[in-house]
């Protein structure tokens, strides 16, 4: 049955699909440098829009928080990051901007945003990227230290690459070089490429670099993506259940990913996935197909959902916090930041010490 007050919104996505609803322009960065940013937040206390509040049957929803600011550099945050307590965070903007700064919880609900900087993306030379094509940052992953002192990738579309940088709490270094790509990855489309990347923190390949195309399809008309061995890139799948693209991963220190995808369509509007795949379900030349924790449309509080953070916590939970993209559209859409803790008892093991 289609809910008939979801099809404005509907409408609205639709248009900004094909290019013809009124949105924000995307903010010039030739001029940006790093610094505070004003961030306002709204709470969001029920996952459910439209209704009443149900009790999803593999996850519970911990809260959320409707981002804005009157900053022109606020927005299309397509990536996320978080530390050990997830206190601390990394977004990427699709524009070739980072955010950082500290979630501020009220217990253990979110209340926040604290400490916000926001900044550019630089080029080997040390200047914000200029090329549209070039700055279309789509996905992040952690690669070595902290999120206050540490290296990344940063997976990028349009001009498909993963580059490295260094950061520190004054912001990011500029480009330090790039992750050999395999020759598939020319396949890709200009605007459907490397939206998901993590290194996996755990199982058998543990410190391997993982990346998955928005939407590319092996002859079964499965998701294509690779993973980084000593060997170099290896294809690995992903089973395409209902045409979802795959729109981020995250991965926990037992060797589990986390996937997160999104689907639009005319007379639903846009979906929201998220899958679990077991350490012993992934490796090369393999489909993939793991088990769908959380299904959901526009009945609930979801947008673009773009970026992905899975922490365990010291208590033993298993924390996931989602990040959507407003693709600059602030009338149309939201950026929203919600998170969830898993009811899988089996996750609920205390995180090794530090």
């Amino acid at each position: 049955m289609i809910d008939y007050r979801l099809i404005g919104l509907a409408v609205a996505l639709l248009a900004l699909a094909t290019g013809t609803a009124a949105a924000d322009s995307k903010p010039d960065l030739s001029k940006l440098k790093a610094g505070p940013i004003a961030v306002a937040s709204k709470r969001i206390t029920s996952f459910k829009r439209f209704a009443a509040e149900q009790p999803l049957p593999k996850v519970t929803f911990r809260g959320g928080l409707e981002l804005t600011s009157p900053s022109p550099h606020f927005g299309g945050w397509s990536a996320l990051l978080l530390d050990d307590d997830a206190k601390s965070f990394v977004s990427i903007s699709d524009v070739g901007e980072w955010m950082t700064g500290k979630l501020v919880y009220d217990g253990v609900h979110l209340a926040g945003i604290a400490n916000a900087r926001l900044g550019p993306l630089l080029d080997p030379s040390g200047h914000p990227i200029k090329r549209g094509r070039d700055r279309d940052s789509e996905s992040i992953a952690l690669t070595s230290g902290t999120l206050e002192r540490g290296s990344v990738m940063i997976g990028f579309e349009g001009r498909h690459r993963i580059e490295r940088y260094d950061m520190t709490p004054a912001g990011f270094s500029p480009s330090r070089g790039s992750l050999k790509l395999p020759p598939e990855a020319k396949k890709m489309g200009s605007n459907l490429g490397l939206e998901a990347l993590t290194v996996l923190k755990g199982g058998p390949y543990k410190g391997n670099p993982i990346a998955f195309s928005e939407r590319l399809y092996d002859p079964h008309r499965n998701h294509t993506g690779w993973l980084w061995t000593a060997k170099g890139p290896r294809t690995i799948h992903l089973k395409n259940i209902g045409d979802y693209d795959i729109t981020d991963i995250s991965s926990l220190d037992d060797g589990t990913l986390f996937v997160l995808e999104r689907r639009f369509r005319w007379t639903e509007g846009v979906k929201m996935r998220l899958r679990r795949i077991s350490p012993d379900d992934l490796a090369p030349d393999h489909t993939s197909e793991g088990e769908t924790l959380i299904e959901a449309d526009l009945n609930d509080q979801i947008d673009n959902m773009e970026g992905l953070a899975v922490t365990r916590l010291k208590t033993g939970e298993t924390l996931i916090t989602m990040i959507s993209d407003d693709n600059f559209n602030h009338l149309l859409q939201r950026t929203l930041l919600l998170q969830f803790v898993l009811k899988d008892s089996e996750q609920a093991k205390a995180r090794p010490p530090d």
